[in-house]
């Protein structure tokens, strides 16, 4: 299969060929032909193998010696011009260059082998049988064929049904590489008069055994239905076909795959004819998602929703997982699925969807895995080994290997509710899509079908498991650091339901959550990020956490409520001051309250409400047909043909269509770059940055280029589309070679953590900007001053400790409150309450005075009412005054607002000179954000208010507001140069 690869450029796929050799142990030893058909970007198997018997009489069910041996290995390219070029009539396939076989060494240790006649054979003839054997250099065929026949090599005395299943290979980068294995059965020898098979003697005329055949198709993309089609396809040819003609029917079926290209990410599949079948191959959504060809839903037939969630938590914990089932094809088409659920996350530990019979010891390591055993297994492995989560997907039971339950955290809950509620809804049966069609008469007609319906089928499911992952992690970028690459695990945790922290405290320390951090932090615009996006509750926040103090706006909390940490009763702090029960309104009172419970029922969802993506229309590229002999002259015109339907394509799309238009650049440069016309591939990938520069592939065009010779380079440059290419193509390398540099960087994730020791200024900074407090250098030197008066220039762990505390606790006593539809309807969408006073008595009233980013206001007691206090570019004067109460004077705060007579005075007592201090540095920080047109300023100012707030509250001294006064910085800008500030119009 020609393989697309945006890390080398684009080479003939390669097919293989595996013969397995089976026999009776000792005396009687049959050697049977097996074919392992593998498929991949650089290399293609082919193996065939030798009929051998002993006339020595055995029990033939010993399977003890049976074994599967690879003898014959074929590579891509099949044909090449040097060779076809030097042989006047030769094989359509030759190899380029011949490797030594692992085989032959195996050979030369064994016996010679005993003939039919009693002859015994050389060991040099032996070799000589397989000197046509040569393994690519990067696959190790060594435990290749126990894969092929994973419960064993067995003869048959009769004809077995077909069997399918499937393998992932893992290399030690994490690479998969995946296959598709068919096992048929063939008669290869009649049993001789006088051979004892369980105590009874066979009578040869009527008794004939029958060889299991295997032939794998490997490929790096999991294209596993595809595959399974082109080996149904093969065996039509190969059951009727003589034994001389088997191997060369291979080849010609390994060679045929080679030509295939592989679709370009976006709309556009491709579709070929292997005779009696149409062969599609779909393309991936994007360049980061991963080709899906199998059957999204067969996890929801085999588990319930409940189950199924159950075996996703075990897996985004890290454990230890073994799937069990009677049908080897199960176990791997599940266990994809269930990882494609998890998608954008992706599973980084050991993966054996399928492990033979001798292959359990596997189980014993002490890594989290994930891999699949038969179910005849399941009590050895139970009771055996330990710590592992067994999942019967026959019956889909889960359970672990030291108790029937598991005792690991569930999902959190509402997650797992909206994910069982949507699932309710999908429509798994096929046949109640026919209920209203007629019966077919076209098989590919029917198939077409069926793959459309699969194919919505699929989208659906993975909007419902996207959304699930979205619901687990969402809002993990509001703890993220970019500049420093550090997540605040702590403060998360925080914001998270109490029953789902036992969760959220395992998954945080795993490899897998590590990977989606790193991923967030590099800012990756994949299908997470889309999806929280476009679903999550309030405009996108596009600035980082540590440019503005994290509040949401009161709009989002009366739409639809937050989900606090605190328990609900509590939702106003002791340290916000006195209570105010009249503050928790009736539903009918507010617009819609805080939601502190969750949903009493699961109503019925349709699978894509609240997902509304576009469903793109699928267009389909036939290939022409494939040409019979494989000789390179027909090669070459094959690959003609198909650059000229190509052009055909091209012609025939409206210049609108440019996504379609791209794709078929991309294919028609991808099919000239195999047929080695490099400027007319060129050409071809610069007309993506007229189209669609997404999936240009920088890696195939830079290798395109490197390989050209100079002649071409010549031509190349005179033509100034492509020499612009060419230069685009070096400042790129250049780029990467620098951003190779900061590789090591941009793979870094920090926890953010407390200081355990005192900290001189430069360390203070780094902490402070670590902790997302605030970034800019001149603030935190303003509040390290703060934090240090009286006292040597170092801050001690327990004050920072202290003042992170009170910054953190400030933050979330904001977000619990809660403001009657009375109030909301009098202030901007997008205001916070950012400080809420104690209850106070005041010259308009009793209650708390509220700050936001504009305006101050009164917030009365009894039934809440709103009472504007002034918007701060209203504010004329803002000075500390004094009450009388009695026979003493209380410390007010009074503020004279433009075009009102009167005065507001507030009796704050104790937090008089704190809120003077916050007041007047925002009525600063508005004049110059209203001077210089940059509401920025008033952003820093609304910080530099919160800081002195939050060192008021750590240091509890008589210093504390001087202290404070040290970050008051653009109130001691206005008294030093006096502003003139125009009227507002």
């Amino acid at each position: 299969m020609l393989a697309v690869s945006d890390t080398k450029p684009p080479l003939d796929g390669g097919i293989g060929t595996l013969d397995a050799a089976s026999g009776a142990p000792k005396g009687n030893r049959f050697i049977l032909k097996q074919e392992l058909l593998t498929c991949g970007d650089d290399t293609v198997i082919l193996v065939n193998n030798y009929l051998h018997q002993n006339h020595q009489q055995t029990k033939l069910n010993d399977h003890s010696a049976l074994e599967a041996e690879v003898l014959h290995v074929h590579a891509p390219p099949f044909v090449t011009k040097e060779t076809n070029s030097t042989q006047a009539i030769g094989p359509a396939f030759s190899r380029v260059q011949r490797r030594k076989s692992f085989i032959k060494k195996k050979r030369r240790d064994r016996a010679p082998e005993p003939l039919l006649n009693g002859d015994t054979a050389s060991r040099a003839e032996v070799s000589s049988a397989t000197e046509d054997i040569s393994v690519p250099k990067d696959l190790d065929l060594i435990a290749l064929p126990q894969l092929c026949f994973p419960g064993g090599l067995q003869l048959a005395t009769e004809q077995r049904e077909d069997s399918y299943h499937f393998l992932v290979f893992t290399d030690l980068f994490g690479n998969r590489t995946h296959a598709v294995v068919v096992q048929y059965y063939r008669a290869v020898q009649s049993c001789h008069e006088g051979v004892v098979h369980n105590g009874h003697r066979w009578n040869s005329s009527k008794a004939c055994l029958y060889a299991p055949f295997a032939v794998c198709v490997i490929s790096k993309f999991p294209y596993y239905n595809a595959l399974r089609d082109c080996l149904s396809c093969l065996l039509v040819q190969l059951r009727p076909a003589r034994q001389t003609d088997f191997e060369e029917t291979i080849k010609e079926f390994s060679a045929k795959l080679s030509l295939v290209p592989l679709p370009p990410p976006g709309q556009l599949h491709v579709s070929f004819s292997l005779r009696p079948l149409h062969v599609v191959l779909p393309s991936r959504d994007d360049q980061d998602s991963p080709v899906i060809d199998i059957d999204l839903h067969l996890p929801f037939l085999c588990f319930t929703h409940a189950a199924l969630l159950q075996v996703l938590s075990c897996l985004l914990q890290e454990q230890r997982l073994v799937f069990f089932s009677s049908d080897w094809a199960r176990l791997t088409l599940v266990a994809e699925c269930v990882l494609l659920y998890l998608q954008p996350l992706s599973w980084q530990h050991p993966y054996v969807p399928v492990l033979a019979r001798g292959m359990l010891d596997f189980l014993m390591a002490p890594t989290a895995f994930l891999m699949g055993c038969h179910i005849n297994h399941f009590e050895e492995v139970a009771a055996e080994t330990e710590d592992l989560i067994l999942v019967n997907v026959d019956d889909g039971s889960i359970q672990s290997s030291w108790s029937e339950s598991i005792d690991l955290p569930y999902i959190p809950l509402a997650a797992a509710e909206c994910f069982m509620s949507r699932a309710e809804a999908l429509q798994l049966h096929y046949d109640l899509e026919l209920c209203h069609l007629g019966a077919g008469t076209d098989a590919n007609t029917l198939r077409c079908q069926r793959r459309d319906w699969q194919r919505r089928l699929n989208t659906q499911i993975q909007n419902i498991a996207l959304e699930l992952v979205v619901n687990i992690f969402r809002g993990v970028q509001d703890f993220l650091n970019h500049e420093h690459r550090v997540f605040n695990s702590e403060e998360f945790l925080r914001t998270r339901e109490p029953a789902d922290q036992g969760f959220y405290k395992k998954v945080l320390d795993t490899h897998i959550f590590h990977s989606f951090l790193r991923d967030r932090l590099n800012r990756k615009q994949d299908t997470f990020s889309r999806m929280e996006q476009k679903t999550r509750n309030n405009a996108p926040r596009n600035r980082a956490m540590t440019e503005s103090p994290r509040r949401p706006p009161m709009s989002e909390l009366s739409r639809s409520g937050y989900n606090s940490y605190t328990n609900p009763s509590d939702r106003l702090s002791k340290r916000l001051g006195a209570s105010l029960p009249n503050l928790e309104q009736s539903a009918n009172d507010t617009v819609t309250g805080i939601s502190c419970s969750r949903p009493a029922s699961l109503r019925k969802m349709t699978p894509d409400i609240g997902l509304k993506f576009l469903q793109k229309t699928v267009k389909v590229f036939r290939l022409p047909e494939f040409p019979p002999p494989l000789a390179y002259h027909y090669v070459q015109n094959y690959y003609s043909d198909m650059v000229a339907s190509l052009g055909k394509a091209i012609s025939a799309t409206p210049p609108e269509e440019s996504a379609l238009l791209a794709r078929y650049h991309y294919l028609r440069g991808l099919v000239n770059t195999v047929s080695n016309k490099r400027l007319d591939a060129l050409e071809d990938f610069q007309s993506l940055y007229k189209t669609d520069s997404d999936i240009f592939p920088s890696q195939m065009v830079k290798s395109l280029v490197d390989s050209m010779p100079e002649s071409e380079r010549l031509q190349a440059d005179r033509r100034p589309e492509l020499k612009r290419l060419i230069s685009r193509v070096k400042r790129d390398q250049e780029r990467e070679r620098a951003r190779h540099g900061n590789s090591h960087e941009e793979g870094a994730v920090k926890r953010f953590q407390l200081p355990k020791k005192y900290m001189p200024l430069e360390e203070f900074v780094k902490c402070v900007q670590e902790s997302g407090i605030v970034k800019d250098q001149g603030t935190i030197h303003r509040l390290f001053d703060a934090l240090t008066v009286g006292h040597q220039k170092q801050v001690g762990p327990d004050l920072f400790r202290v003042f992170y505390t009170i910054w953190k606790e400030t933050e979330a006593e904001a977000q619990e409150v809660c403001l009657p539809a009375s109030v909301l309807e009098h202030i901007e969408p997008s205001e916070c309450v950012f400080k809420l006073s104690t209850s106070v008595k005041t010259s308009r009233g009793v209650g708390k005075i509220a700050m936001t980013q504009r305006r101050l206001f009164l917030l009365t007691d009894g039934r809440p009412g709103y009472v504007e206090v002034a918007q701060y570019r209203d504010l004329e004067e803002v000075k500390v005054s004094s009450a009388p109460f009695l026979l003493l004077r209380i410390p007010s705060l009074k503020l004279r607002v433009r075009g009102r007579k009167e005065a507001f005075e507030a009796n704050l007592k104790t937090e008089t000179d704190l809120w003077n201090l916050m007041v007047k540095e925002m009525w600063a920080g508005r004049n110059m954000a209203d001077q210089h047109k940059d509401p920025q300023y008033m952003q820093q100012a609304l910080t530099n208010a919160l800081l002195m707030d939050a060192v008021v509250g750590s240091l509890q001294n008589s210093k504390a507001i001087y202290a404070a006064s040290k970050l008051a910085h653009f109130d001691r800008i206005k008294m030093e140069v006096p502003m003139m500030v125009p009227k507002t119009t």
